[in-house]
């Protein structure tokens, strides 16, 4: 069985006035050690996939397995790192990055030197005992992922946690989280508007249409650009070939969400 898989899941939000059917029989797989994309336009259901990974809601409809367990009874750690970094503000960066050990009960002095180990990779060792303040938006980030990272997930549900910076700062990101991604062999999947930042990371991106939010398509990355960092991913020969299909596929899916009344 594939690492992850999601089996016919739809997912329904419920009101006063009726419901609205935020997921329509979504199913794929992925397998240990890749890295997708899920692209569309807004309120086609990409964070609702997250938050049905996570555990955070439960589906309505379908069942998710993570490797042979359904997702409820599955023991494996599942990071999360959404596009704000929620640091507590007086907490200082190396105790941040202690919370999750310090929730597990296992925050011994050995994690504690993981932890600083882990930021030195980033370039953070010399803000170690900061608070968040102090440090810019990239640099929180960075200290977001470690935070996530030091639990030892087995995927990495990633939110775009690159979008609020600017655009200097998030190509460095991309290339620090591929690289960190590839260096400890973790899962991942992205939820992002960006096709650039799905192609550069990806290898596989996952195009959905929305009202419900369905699969439209899936391309897949060429090989050769997934070997690449995310900055020399956008220079590749085959980078614009490809950005062009998705382009063109996804100016279709908002077309067709505007012809079904959505709301992008």
């Amino acid at each position: 069985m594939s690492f992850l898989t999601l089996d016919q899941v739809s997912h329904y939000y419920f009101s006063k006035n009726g419901y609205t059917k935020a997921l329509d029989q979504i199913s794929f797989s992925i397998e240990e050690g890749e890295f997708i994309s899920l692209l569309g336009p807004s309120g086609c259901g990409k964070s609702t996939i997250l938050s049905i990974i996570a555990g955070i809601i439960k589906q309505s409809e379908g069942n998710v397995f993570l490797k042979d367990r359904k997702i409820n009874d599955s023991k494996l750690a599942i990071g999360y790192m959404l596009q704000q970094d929620y640091l507590f503000p007086w907490r200082t960066i190396i105790d941040n990055v202690l919370l999750g050990p310090q929730i597990n009960k296992v925050n011994t002095e050995l994690m504690k030197t993981k932890g600083l180990e882990l930021l030195a990779e980033v370039g953070l060792s010399d803000v170690a005992e900061n608070y968040p303040d102090s440090l810019s938006g990239g640099m929180r980030q960075r200290a977001a992922l470690i935070r996530t990272l030091i639990t030892d997930p087995e995927i990495l549900l990633l939110d775009e946690p690159f979008s609020a910076l600017d655009f200097l700062t998030k190509l460095k990101l991309e290339d620090l989280v591929s690289e960190l991604l590839k260096t400890y062999r973790k899962t991942a999947v992205l939820v992002t508007h960006d096709i650039g930042e799905a192609i550069s990371m990806s290898d596989r991106i996952f195009l959905m249409d929305a009202n419900p939010g369905t699969i439209a398509k899936v391309f897949e990355v060429p090989v050769e650009l997934r070997h690449e960092t995310p900055f020399l991913v956008r220079r590749h020969p085959k980078y614009q070939i490809i950005f062009d299909k998705v382009w063109a596929a996804l100016n279709q899916s908002e077309t067709t969400v505007t012809n079904k009344g959505g709301v992008l």
